[in-house]
């Protein structure tokens, strides 16, 4: 794409985010790398932008867990629009997940068509994650040589036909390999078996749909994962959960050593079963949102270390997809559009519980990074320029200036995400995105200087 036009040669601020702690600092930046960290009142030749009192300075947030669904639905959404909300709440690096496009991100061509439609659309850096699905055992290494960050699967329906879930042997073939090429798998736990024999009421009442994805399906497929990952080794992350009754079978396995990480979401820490209204798609999600108790275990399961990062599992879709029904819950679209809110809404339920930014940004921020690879070992870096999630010397200059003060009321129909459609729609949140850093350039909305990456963290 060439090279980045100029930006600011530093950033200053009286509470920059280094290592672990809030300083007054002056962010040194060149070719959009940072290049040192100094005192507050550092002299610099050449342009600063100041952070406003009283915002932070963070590195910028990493979102592994994000659908793009271009190419083949970009109508639901799109390379432009997704990372335009991605920017705007603070998203400097997003991870675009192998589904919903068509075609998938199960082959080679098929990631190639995925790059070729985000070529000069970006934002912000893109990297991608493969697909594991019945019949594509082969297609893994290739695409792991041509670089996505991991592979994901589904042990339950994904919702779309073209990217098939995997039974108890192929999640064993699929394991298998991913550990021989010392891969990465992401899965989505829910079993099939208890969705099938969960009451299934068709309406809007939100308690019946909630019922309808119990918390044994992820008990019952978190424990067959763990049980897959002791017998091949492979490292495995368990995307977005959702229910407190699997968190003692993940603090068990980390307790056995197995490689085993977890996630959660900004829905499951922000919104609760009790306060959903019956017939609204804007909060079906798979799994879902569970009650305010399980809320409260999730947190307390973060700060335990049991759960490592937080993603916002952005998963839009049309309008018409989400009322599909007239309010029949069983008929909506699963999925919550939370790109550009969720940062800002985990930011401000942290500060209601008394949990400091510091923490935050190590959920959202670093931890995701060096899950992917894109954060080095130890804070390190790993090979090429691509160091995300930390404000160090050698770091992209990846920044997100954040006012912890300022109140605003979410409107979604001013988002910039392609369909009008929020979870946190009319939600009051303390804090707010002032501006957001790229790799030392500040254009706003309209730039698309974002770099696709690869897991070699070379770019295109």
């Amino acid at each position: 794409m060439g090279d980045l036009p100029a930006g600011p040669d530093a950033v200053r601020g009286r509470r920059v985010l280094v290592g672990d702690e809030l300083v007054p600092a002056t962010v040194l930046i060149d070719r959009g790398v940072v290049t040192g960290i100094e005192a507050y009142d550092h002299p610099v030749d050449g342009v600063v932008l100041e952070a406003p009192e009283p915002a932070y300075v963070l590195p910028g947030v990493v979102d592994t867990h994000v659908h793009v669904n271009e190419p083949g639905r970009t109508e639901w959404e799109g390379f432009e629009t997704g990372t335009t909300a991605a920017l705007l709440g603070g998203v400097t690096t997003l991870i675009d997940m192998p589904l919903n496009s068509v075609p998938p991100t199960t082959t080679v061509a098929g990631l190639r068509a995925k790059q070729e439609a985000a070529r000069d659309r970006l934002a912000v850096d893109v990297g991608f994650w493969g697909g594991a699905v019945p019949g594509n055992l082969d297609d893994l290494e290739p695409l792991w040589a041509a670089g996505v960050m991991g592979f994901k699967c589904f042990l339950s329906p994904s919702g779309v036909e073209e990217f098939g879930h995997l039974d108890a042997d192929q999640l064993t073939a699929a394991m298998r390999e991913v550990a021989r090429l010392d891969a990465l798998l992401v899965v989505h736990a829910e079993d099939p078996v208890v969705l099938d024999r969960a009451p299934s009421r068709p309406g809007p009442a939100y308690a019946d749909f909630l019922a309808s994805r119990p918390d044994e399906a992820e008990t019952a497929a978190i424990a067959q994962v763990v049980r897959t990952a002791r017998e091949t080794g492979a490292r495995v992350h368990l995307l977005h959960l959702s229910s407190a009754r699997a968190l003692d079978l993940v603090a068990d396995a980390k307790a056995e050593g197995l490689p085993l990480t977890a996630e959660t979401c900004p829905h499951y820490l922000c919104l609760a079963a009790e306060t959903i209204p019956d017939g609204d798609g804007a909060f079906k999600c798979c799994p879902p949102i569970r009650d305010e108790g399980n809320r409260d275990a999730l947190w307390a399961a973060l700060l335990d270390g049991v759960i490592d990062v937080v993603v916002t599992d952005h998963s839009p879709a049309t309008v018409a997809e989400k009322t599909r029904g007239g309010g029949d819950l069983q008929q909506a679209w699963g999925g919550i559009a939370g790109l550009q809110v969720g940062f800002t809404a985990v930011a401000h339920e942290a500060r209601l519980r008394g949990i400091g930014i510091e923490q935050v940004s190590r959920w959202m921020s670093q931890g995701t990074a060096d899950l992917v690879g894109l954060g080095g070992e130890d804070g390190e870096g790993g090979e090429g320029p691509d160091r995300k999630g930390r404000i160090a010397v050698g770091a992209d200059a990846d920044l997100v200036l954040f006012d912890p003060d300022a109140e605003q009321v979410v409107e979604a129909a001013r988002l910039a995400h392609r369909n009008p459609v929020s979870a946190y729609d009319g939600r009051r949140l303390t804090g707010r995105v002032v501006q957001t850093v790229v790799r030392g350039r500040t254009d706003g909305p309209d730039h698309r200087w974002g770099r696709q990456l690869t897991r070699r963290s070379d770019s295109r």
